[in-house]
């Protein structure tokens, strides 16, 4: 797909100036990371050396005393406890946790529940309410989901259950009657982070209860590679308390992660180095698989195993899984790209609709579709009786709004900016349709619709020494909010160039002024061999890392795009 490369402007070169002379470090990386606002000393001491003494004091958040004290009734009084959480990886990571964690003190009364993909929905089921009520159940904490459940919590406070709401999704008109509410994106809320995940949200309640209770920071720091998982599959800002959390939760991932995350790094093959593209294309899909195809309580069953060996079972299971749901992504996918392709109108979004398709695959086949038509778009299939699914954005359009403009049709709706799930009857499809691809078209811009490639520094090669190198693997880890600096560089030469399984390229790249050759690798880009093989000079997008290969590690570039014209915007 054809990209716009757009190079990041940096305006404010005394500030950079001032921090290259306090840090030493390289002017590029300066720039960048005086963009991304660290500008002093102090806050790049806070962004290189993270600490978890840095992470706010969890009773700033609206609700939480009161939740922690209700909590703590339950606890004392051997109340039977409902964890309940959302089916994707936020929610099974967020129950594995709080269920794991409350479960370990004496006495308590825990069980845990996920709601059925297929059969329930999203969000807090009333079938989940009535089968907690004949259970016993006292007390109910919601994990990634309940913010817009005002009917199944107030059937909770019918039956005398109390329930604890912990969610980070968007704020509806109407709040739920939960004895206590924890969205740091309520309006009142004073909490100073607003972007935690679900399974954030839930750290820290039980960070407050900690702290409240005197019991030992650490016992609660054991988690911290499930809220990683959690804050990179997520796709939540990896900065502010996101930044340090995802930074110590790696660490444990790295040294002494649970045996059930163990499992699922075996499969996948990681490296000792974990990156948070790791976690969400190889960690991330792995979860998500068991409530795609079977059921979500496999990964919390998973990941609460104590026993390597049963927890290698599981992973196995779940990894079967995925190779399933790898099948029907690319059968549904091929099917929605032929559906947008044969359309007798191509607007600026899409809204497609099968009553064949899997359910739990639709999520994906939204995101597939975007990357080979780069629009806004919906994906749907029969549930019910009802048209459910989907839908996904492309960067900078908020698409949670643009389906809330189009709410009258809808029987429920819930998402955030980049993604949103959706309900609606069968009649009302074809209107849906036309809604929304008239509040796209009303406030999508044609800039938006261009994939650009940002480019965060101009470099030559002479720059990448191993000192910036350093410098820049310590900015990770990277993602939204904090992305992977991408640099550019002209008058670049290639040779020793080949591909790998017929569509990525494989090569060696210099500059005339530069003694050293670097190895660079473009995935999906095998289509530029011809250009590369020329032996005239080109332009290439890439970011910095390193090859991993039978125990070896080099320095590689990973090619995002090649240019041969000119590309300053």
């Amino acid at each position: 797909m054809h990209k716009r490369w757009v190079v990041q402007s940096f305006k404010d070169s005394a500030k950079i100036t001032g921090l290259e002379a306090v840090l030493g470090t390289p002017s590029a990386l300066s720039a960048i990371l005086v963009h991304r606002e660290i500008e002093t000393f102090e806050a790049a001491k806070h962004f290189f050396r993270p600490s978890l003494t840095q992470l706010y004091d969890p009773f700033l958040m609206q609700g939480m005393a009161q939740a922690v004290t209700r909590l703590h009734q339950a606890l004392s009084q051997k109340e039977k406890i409902l964890i309940y959480g959302d089916y994707d990886v936020d929610g099974t990571t967020a129950v594995a946790m709080v269920y794991g964690f409350l479960q370990s003190l004496p006495g308590a009364s825990v069980k845990y529940y996920v709601p059925d993909r297929m059969v329930e929905g999203y969000g807090v089921s009333i079938q989940a309410i009535e089968k907690a009520y004949q259970e016993g159940v006292q007390l109910i904490i919601t994990l990634d989901c309940g913010i817009k459940a005002y009917t199944s919590i107030a059937r909770a406070v019918e039956r005398g259950i109390d329930v604890i709401v912990c969610d980070h999704h968007e704020v509806g008109d109407t709040l739920p009657p939960a004895y206590a509410i924890l969205d740091p994106k309520q309006p009142s809320c004073p909490y100073p982070f607003k972007e935690l995940s679900g399974c954030g949200i839930g750290f820290k309640l039980l960070q407050a209860f900690c702290k409240q209770y005197g019991l030992p920071p650490q016992r609660l720091y054991a988690y911290l590679d499930l809220v990683a998982v959690s804050t990179a599959c997520d796709i939540v800002p990896l900065v502010d308390e996101n930044r340090i959390l995802a930074y110590f939760g790696i660490k444990q991932l790295e040294t002494n992660p649970r045996p059930g995350l163990q499992a699922l790094m075996e499969l996948a093959f990681f490296t000792r180095t974990i990156t948070i593209a790791d976690i969400v294309f190889k960690i991330g899909p792995r979860i998500n698989a068991a409530g795609r195809m079977s059921h979500a309580s496999l990964a919390v069953a998973l990941l609460i195993e104590q026993d390597s060996t049963q927890a290698y079972h599981l992973a196995q299971s779940i990894d079967q899984q995925n190779l399933l749901r790898q099948s029907l992504d690319y059968t549904i996918t091929q099917e929605a790209l032929a559906m947008i392709e044969n359309s007798p109108v191509q607007g600026k979004s899409n809204v497609l609709f099968n009553p064949d398709w899997h359910k739990g695959i639709i999520g994906i086949v939204a995101s597939r579709c975007i990357e080979q038509c780069y629009r806004p778009t919906v994906v749907l299939t029969l549930s019910d009786g009802k048209a459910t699914g989907s839908a996904r954005s492309i960067p900078g359009y908020n698409i949670y709004e643009a389906i809330a403009a189009c709410s009258p049709l809808l029987d429920q709706y819930g998402g955030h900016a980049f993604a949103a799930g959706l309900t609606m009857p069968l009649a009302h499809m074809a209107t849906f349709q036309k809604k929304f691809e008239a509040v796209v078209l009303e406030t999508i811009t044609d800039e938006l619709l261009l994939p650009q490639q940002i480019i965060h520094a101009l470099i030559p090669f002479q720059v990448i020494t191993q000192k910036f190198v350093n410098i820049l693997m310590q900015m990770a880890p990277f993602g939204p909010g904090n992305p992977t600096p991408v640099f550019a560089s002209e008058n670049v030469y290639a040779r020793k160039f080949h591909l790998v399984k017929e569509k990525h390229l494989k090569l060696e790249l210099y500059q005339i002024d530069c003694a050293t050759p670097y190895e660079a690798i473009g995935f999906g880009l095998g289509g530029y061999l011809p250009l590369v093989s020329t032996g005239q000079p080109f332009s290439i997008a890439y970011t910095i890392g390193y090859n991993y290969y039978l125990g070896n590690k080099s320095l590689q570039l990973m090619i995002k795009d090649i240019k041969t014209e000119a590309f300053v915007i």
